[in-house]
């Protein structure tokens, strides 16, 4: 045997050796501080019992309990342990700007219940002021370390997330806020990404959250902009408290126009009288009303079968019926607007020489016409309670598709 052959067994045998010592050592030690942890005197007072017959109620601690010094008597207080994150999987850009989410209005902080309304908006459907909406939209702000122009958001003002994604910027601190739009010119000092929290097609997903932090996140650092980080999981909470308050006062009215005896109308004196009573025939395959003054949709005329209104069919077919829509959420007057949507109805069941009937066919007189209208008010009345004027663009948002 060489002498290198005898010095790297010799050298493989000390270093097994030296292994197995050190572990000896270290679970030596580790045991060692086990005991002396269990031999130490327990200091924590028990709690205080408590009443008989009362009911204790777990609680947590309030942010202001949180930020209070610890009691002189620290030897008898028992102290938890924060519960400790992960980590994002993306570097925060320069500096995380501190985020609260806002506290639903006309509800104690510490109450769990989702909200029953938002906050009303100073928006109104003769014109919105034109900034950020944090009751329904999720509010990412970005402040950049010296203003930027429009045109370095590029990749966010394009990008797609499944819900509306609006961007607004200041050019002053404190400043109005002004919609951007990849050719809107100025620089700007602070920057607003907001995206929609709930539509008729649900609420913003989890995902679709994480992916619209990742996308501004990703954008940040080449500003390079301080950004704010909301919790994901705080905010898919309220879109879905959002979207199930939506559900509660989304209200439709609809008044069929029906032909008797299985006759049918003919497409093109259908479109000849509707065109003659202020209807226009819109891609959608339905027909509209538009209210004069603003150009917003008033109600819809639609066909009774499952089948879209176009120029071919209305030359090429005939129906057994229309039905009249009133979006109760979407018009600024929904009640006066229904006024006008039942006399425009009558006229046409006249005309056309049909029946004016409800979704199951039953004829339609004016006290079930009253009680259809009252309907609609108390809707109405509804959807202000809970924040939302009809016809305003909040309200076009969040019962827009």
């Amino acid at each position: 045997m060489s002498p290198l052959q005898l010095g790297l067994i010799v050298g493989g045998v000390v270093l097994v050796v030296g292994v197995i010592i050190y572990n000896w050592w270290q679970e030596r030690r580790v045991r060692r501080r086990i005991a002396e942890t269990f031999r130490k005197p327990d200091v924590a007072a028990p709690p205080a019992p408590a009443p008989s017959g009362a009911r204790v109620e777990p609680t947590l601690r309030s942010a202001a309990a949180k930020a209070a010094p610890p009691p002189e008597d620290a030897a008898a207080a028992v102290r938890v342990p924060e519960p400790e994150y992960a980590e994002p999987a993306w570097d925060a850009p320069m500096d995380v700007i501190a985020h609260t989410a806002p506290p639903a209005p006309g509800i104690p902080v510490d109450e769990a219940a989702p909200p029953r309304g938002i906050a009303r908006s100073t928006e109104t459907s003769a014109g919105p002021l034109r900034e950020p909406d944090p009751e329904i939209e999720c509010v990412l702000m970005l402040q950049p370390a010296k203003p930027v122009a429009a045109g370095a958001l590029a990749a966010g003002l394009h990008a797609r997330l499944g819900k509306r994604l609006r961007w607004f910027g200041r050019t002053v601190p404190e400043g109005p806020w002004q919609p951007l739009a990849s050719d809107t010119r100025g620089a700007f000092v602070e920057i607003a990404a907001c995206l929609l929290l709930a539509d008729r097609n649900g609420a913003a997903s989890r995902a679709q959250l994480d992916t619209f932090a990742r996308v501004i996140g990703e954008l940040a650092p080449l500003l390079p902009a301080a950004m704010s980080v909301p919790d994901a999981g705080a905010e898919a909470d309220r879109a879905e408290a959002l979207d199930r308050l939506c559900a509660d006062v989304d209200v439709q009215i609809g008044l069929t126009v029906l032909k008797a005896d299985n006759g049918s109308i003919p497409g093109t004196k259908l479109r000849g009288i509707a065109e003659a009573a202020g209807f226009r025939l819109a891609s959608g395959g339905r027909f509209e009303w538009l209210f004069e003054d603003t150009g917003a949709v008033a109600y819809t005329l639609q066909n009774l079968r499952n089948e879209p209104f176009t120029v071919d069919t209305l030359r090429l077919s005939a129906t057994n019926g229309v039905v009249f829509v009133l979006d109760v959420p979407r018009v600024a007057d929904p009640v006066r607007t229904f006024d006008q949507m039942k006399l425009a109805a009558k006229r046409l069941a006249t005309t056309l020489a049909c029946e004016l009937v409800d979704d199951n066919r039953r004829p339609l007189d004016d006290a079930a016409l009253a009680a259809i209208r009252k309907q609609v008010d108390a809707a109405t009345a509804a959807l202000r309670d809970c924040g939302i004027e009809p016809g305003s663009p909040r309200a076009l948002a969040l019962f827009g598709a």
